[in-house]
């Protein structure tokens, strides 16, 4: 049996595993955007990925030469902006010509609505969306999932089961067999008018009784209770996951992002950035993202394309499934959307 932390321990170590099986076909939706590009140069000169540029010519043909990207070793197809770029690109995966998705120069909520689509998205029946942070935190010794900060903004209990499943999957198709998933609140004590500490309560039963599978869940545990030894032993907490979680599982987006930000922004973390559950996966980074983190983020989704993690299913029992049929993310739960879509 492959050991608990077979895996990368460090960002660089996860981009080697990935370099080292191969580039996969990656479709840039709105490739327009000099960091995008520079960072498909890289790609290819690495060996990680084969690039479909989406987008219009007219302003992807000067921003690749600014990067010294040569257009006649990739592939560019031609293509309005925005949302007409998003069709585009997850068309190349729908018809078999791409692996893996990517956002470049648009908006998320912009890229989330032609993901999302019914009809001619990469929407899974039955499957929850989610995001997973992978942050490479200085001083701590293993890397750390942290989910969801970015898409669902206030899940339900079904639906943190099954954001809870998609990151224990992609853990396993990162090497790691059982990873210790920390369902975060402020305390670490059930407390009834804490409603994040009555959810953990729920998954951390969840998953004894086979709900939740391929994983070690507990909680409701604070953040200094997940990740510090110290902390642990100071307040005599009995947990296999507290002080060595893999997974932090939030409460909800904003304290979520707030959190994966902090780290980042502050704590001077590494951060690779992907979106799990739809038929692909999906480097979903932000515009204002660096070189290294959009290379780390295509190394994630490099190696759950490989593992066959996107479409296969989650591991969770027939009856389960049909329990969370509610599940499944309504537009309106996509962040950001515009407002003006809310009030509709």
């Amino acid at each position: 049996m492959m050991a608990r932390h077979d895996t990368a321990r460090t960002i660089a170590a996860l981009v080697d595993r990935a370099r080292a099986k191969g580039p996969v076909r990656i479709a840039v939706a709105d490739a327009a955007q000099e960091v995008v590009l520079a960072t498909m140069q890289r790609a290819m000169q690495e060996g990680l990925a084969e690039p479909h540029l989406v987008g219009p010519r007219a302003d992807i043909e000067p921003l690749a030469a600014a990067a010294g990207l040569k257009l006649d070793e990739t592939c560019l197809h031609d293509s309005g902006a925005d949302a007409d770029a998003a069709r585009l690109a997850v068309g190349l995966l729908r018809d078999g010509k791409a692996d893996v998705v990517m956002k470049g120069n648009l908006h998320t909520d912009v890229f989330m609505r032609v993901l999302l689509d019914a009809e001619t998205g990469l929407r899974v029946p039955d499957k929850r969306v989610s995001h997973l942070f992978l942050l490479e935190v200085p001083g701590h010794d293993r890397l750390l999932g942290t989910t969801d900060a970015a898409i669902n903004i206030a899940p339900d209990l079904a639906a943190k089961a099954q954001i809870c499943q998609n990151a224990i999957d992609a853990f396993h198709a990162i090497g790691v067999a059982e990873p210790r998933l920390a369902v975060l609140s402020a305390v670490e004590t059930v407390t009834a008018s804490i409603s994040s500490t009555l959810d953990a309560a729920s998954l951390t039963l969840m998953a004894r009784r086979g709900q939740i599978t391929g994983a070690i869940v507990d909680g409701p545990l604070a953040f200094d209770n997940a990740v510090s030894p110290r902390a642990v032993a100071e307040k005599g907490i009995i947990s296999e996951v507290a002080g060595r979680a893999d997974i932090l599982l939030v409460p909800d987006l904003v304290s979520g992002n707030m959190l994966a930000k902090a780290l980042e922004y502050l704590g001077g973390a590494k951060a690779a950035a992907v979106a799990l559950g739809l038929a692909a996966p999906v480097v979903l980074t932000s515009r204002a993202d660096t070189e290294e983190t959009r290379i780390a983020s295509l190394a994630l989704a490099s190696l759950l394309w490989r593992s066959g993690g996107a479409s296969r299913a989650t591991g969770m029992g027939e009856e389960l499934h049909r329990t969370m049929r509610a599940a499944p993310m309504a537009e309106t739960d996509c962040h950001p959307l515009p407002l003006r879509d809310l009030a509709k």
